[in-house]
């Protein structure tokens, strides 16, 4: 039993609230105990039936004529379009060139946003000077400040990663910062009586804490990490998905807008995955309903 369960165990029984009290419990597969008005955790890939239904709805409305195609291609266009790039090498090229951008601006920001965090968050001059910036720079959307770093940094890859980096940034710091600002102050009293060492401290104490509102913010950088790359790629880009999607509509090319689309939700859906599946493993402690 984690040091959270015990805690909040002994503050039910001193109010007088056996677990027993709560609600009706059940048995799950791993032995834990579930109320019964909590909804069991669906199957693993339970996430896919939204998209898959809403390609079905596509398919059909395309297939029977009720979506111009001219308008939205059908579904399967995407997929034949798909291959005519890559047979002509412009589609792993484009792909490489974003993914290569997108990585190197996501590792940027996350490092930055909790070394800033942790500076912020854990001494008493940046709690005071830092924290105060990052909220300025909060509230300027990074479009505004995008002709500033134009001219600072140029049109080149720079620029482009600089801005990811930002967008990437403030999620991070936002969620971390906040995570080591709410830990329960009961449990630094504790270390102080017991005279925990700080490196101790921070190890066991600290960092768990705050773990859960940084995999929060980092599920909130994998979508700003897409989102800033689709602005900078239409900027005086010469390789991405993004220049490849402008240039398509440029001359108009519908499918190859499709393609982009649907290259963009694959990678979103996919990263995001990816820290889903890190939250799982590394907060497997939690008892919550979706565990």
């Amino acid at each position: 039993m984690s040091t959270i369960e015990t805690v909040s165990t002994k503050v039910f029984r001193r109010v007088g609230i056996g677990r027993s009290g709560l609600a009706p419990a059940t048995r799950s597969a791993d032995g834990r105990r579930r109320a019964r008005f909590v909804p069991k955790p669906g199957p693993s890939y339970g996430w896919v039936l939204g998209p898959a239904l809403l390609i079905l709805v596509w398919s059909i409305g395309s297939a029977t004529g009720m979506i111009d195609r001219r308008i939205l291609p059908a579904p399967w266009v995407a997929v034949t379009t798909g291959f005519r790039l890559v047979a002509e090498g412009r589609l792993q090229s484009n792909l490489l060139a974003s993914v290569e951008r997108a990585g190197l601006g996501f590792a940027f920001g996350v490092l930055a946003g909790v070394a800033g965090a942790l500076f912020a968050g854990l001494t008493r001059t940046g709690g005071q000077m830092f924290d105060g910036i990052v909220q300025i720079k909060r509230a300027i959307p990074i479009f505004a400040l995008l002709p500033f770093l134009i001219l600072w940094f140029g049109i080149g890859e720079v620029m482009k990663v600089s801005v990811i980096a930002l967008g990437v940034f403030v999620p991070v710091y936002i969620n971390t910062y906040s995570g080591l600002k709410n830990i329960d102050l009961r449990y630094v009293e504790l270390a102080e009586t017991l005279r925990v060492r700080y490196r101790d401290f921070l190890r066991h104490v600290i960092l768990p804490a705050a773990l859960p509102h940084f995999l929060i913010g980092l599920r909130l950088a994998v979508i700003a990490d897409w989102l800033t790359l689709i602005v900078v790629e239409r900027t005086n880009a010469t390789s991405g998905i993004g220049y490849m999607t402008d240039l398509a509509v440029t001359y108009a090319q519908t499918d190859v807008m499709l393609v982009g689309l649907v290259l963009y939700a694959i990678l979103g859906v996919s990263s995001d995955a990816v820290v889903r599946l890190l939250q799982r493993r590394l907060l497997s402690w939690q008892s919550t309903i979706g565990h």
